[in-house]
């Protein structure tokens, strides 16, 4: 989390520092992200409508530090269809400045295995990282979430028999 906020206070503007965090708070994907309409956002309950792989609709919560940005960054920005002015290309790019900036990998998929660890070592069931992440398959979650290690684990273990 000390590098997802590092980058944060690393981007330029409002509209990078907002992306970046609806990509560490949401587990997005680019495609996702860079589709949303300022009409596919429920304020009242943190939620975006997002188009997922196969066309699917799946939707993605988001949290406070997050929602204050994007209202900033709407504030400053008269969205008139996407959200960002911006592209997948300008958004993969701003991304690559920002790695190059700081040091840090900082792309869609390094966010996405971010987002799923967070969870995993928060405690959170891999059937409810599958359908937060919008997965299809637990073995995906598994593949994404591999950093988690045994020692991580190791606290939510309580004894069976007392």
């Amino acid at each position: 989390m000390e590098q997802v906020n590092f980058l944060i206070d690393q981007a330029t503007c409002v509209r990078d520092q907002a992306i970046i965090s609806l990509f560490a708070d949401t587990g997005l994907r680019l495609s996702e992200l860079a589709n949303i309409n300022p009409g596919d956002i429920d304020w009242e309950r943190r939620v975006i409508k997002v188009t997922c792989k196969g066309n699917r609709e799946g939707l993605a919560l988001f949290g406070e530090r997050t929602e204050q940005l994007l209202k900033q960054w709407l504030s400053e920005y008269r969205a008139n269809g996407l959200l960002w002015n911006l592209h997948f290309w300008g958004i993969k790019y701003m991304l690559d400045r920002l790695a190059v900036k700081t040091g840090l990998p900082c792309n869609p998929h390094t966010f996405r295995r971010t987002f799923a660890s967070i969870l995993a070592k928060r405690g959170v069931d891999m059937l409810h990282i599958k359908r937060l992440g919008r997965w299809e398959s637990i073995a995906m979650v598994e593949h994404y979430t591999r950093s988690v290690r045994f020692e991580d684990s190791m606290k939510f273990y309580s004894a069976i028999v007392n």
